[in-house]
């Protein structure tokens, strides 16, 4: 079986971000982390790529304070190495077509933990920055679902111990960490649901 057989043509890209809040219009989008699945000879799901990013706030965008405190970034600090959405968001763009090429499916889709935000959020600064989306524009593969049905949970550290998967609460809320985990969770989860396509 080949990848672009396994999801009706389309390439799983795990996302997630980090954010000012939780409104995509006002709310900066400040952290992202995109990891391209591949599938090995044997049909299993691994993560191939994992580009990740820190991302200065759009002009304008509303900083809540809440939630700057929550995931514990700081803004101003010149460690961070942030760069502009446009920057971060067509050098992830570049590495999905490039993969969808490879791969020969149709269109990216987004596979995170509370999918409808990270799409949300991705959307909104694909048309700030003017860029063409290779993500399909509302299908997503949410892993609050699929853990759900797995394991009968729906927090992400909560799913991830059932399914005897690592996690450190230390390293939480972090796009890069939150990422990995919620790959690891999918992956995990659809290998061990492998299928025959039928003709």
């Amino acid at each position: 079986m080949k990848l672009k057989d396994r999801i009706r043509g389309y390439l799983p890209v795990v996302i997630d971000v980090e954010t000012s809040g939780f409104n995509e219009q006002t709310d900066a989008l400040l952290e992202i982390c995109a990891i391209i699945l591949g599938m090995d000879e044997e049909g299993s799901f691994f993560a191939k790529t994992t580009l990740h990013y820190h991302v200065e706030p759009f002009k304008g965008a509303n900083i809540e304070a809440s939630a700057i405190k929550f995931n514990g970034i700081d803004i101003d600090n010149p460690f961070r190495l942030a760069v502009p959405e446009k920057k971060a968001l067509s050098e992830i763009f570049d590495h999905i077509n490039k993969e969808l090429e490879t791969e020969e499916c149709s269109r990216a889709i987004l596979v995170g933990h509370n999918a409808f935000f990270d799409l949300g959020f991705v959307k909104a600064a694909t048309l700030r920055a003017n860029l063409k989306s290779p993500f399909h524009q509302f299908s997503t593969i949410d892993t609050v679902s699929l853990s759900a049905l797995c394991c009968g949970e729906t927090v992400l550290a909560k799913a991830i111990s059932k399914m005897d998967i690592e996690w450190d609460n230390n390293e939480a809320h972090s796009a890069l960490y939150d990422t990995q985990k919620t790959s690891e969770l999918f992956c995990q989860i659809f290998n061990s649901h492998k299928f025959e396509l039928k003709d």
